[in-house]
């Protein structure tokens, strides 16, 4: 089994949204929103102004993908990024390459100078919790809140 990790490209546009779909929809199990804004959004990424999107490849088809968004840290006074996605299909998860793609995140955000990683995941999530803590991770004491 040779899997590629590597920053998405252009050509991979169907396929990410493809597992972009699978993500929001089936994992998630949330609202799939319109094709093109979800194109619009692989495109911004593809110019890695705003953040980075990596994928898992095997045998030229997409396993997985990770999204990185480039913002600060009042606190740090830093730049820092965010990984807002770690997806992989289901048979990749739990895997060595899970690790590959979490690693890519964290080498890119060492390379690059920012002064850290952080995210979130699910608090029922349980399975992602723990490759998290297995890679190192810790979780912190802040309660997440959204609005629209």
């Amino acid at each position: 089994m040779s899997i590629i990790i590597r920053n998405a490209e252009p050509k991979d546009i169907n396929s990410l949204t493809e597992l972009m779909h699978e993500y929001i929809v089936g994992f998630y199990r949330k609202p799939w929103p319109l094709a093109e804004k979800v194109h619009q959004l692989i495109q911004t990424l593809l110019e890695k102004q705003w953040g980075i999107q990596f994928v898992a490849e095997q045998d030229h088809k997409l396993v997985g993908f990770a999204t990185l968004y480039f913002t600060f840290s009042t606190m740090k006074s830093e730049k820092i990024t965010v990984m807002n996605d770690l997806f992989l299909i289901e048979k990749f998860r739990d895997s060595e390459v899970e690790s590959q793609l979490f690693l890519k995140c964290q080498n890119y955000t060492k390379e690059h100078g920012y002064a850290h990683m952080t995210w979130v995941t699910g608090s029922d999530n349980k399975r992602a919790q723990r490759f998290f803590e297995n890679m190192g991770a810790s979780s912190i004491d802040w309660v997440n809140y959204s609005i629209t």
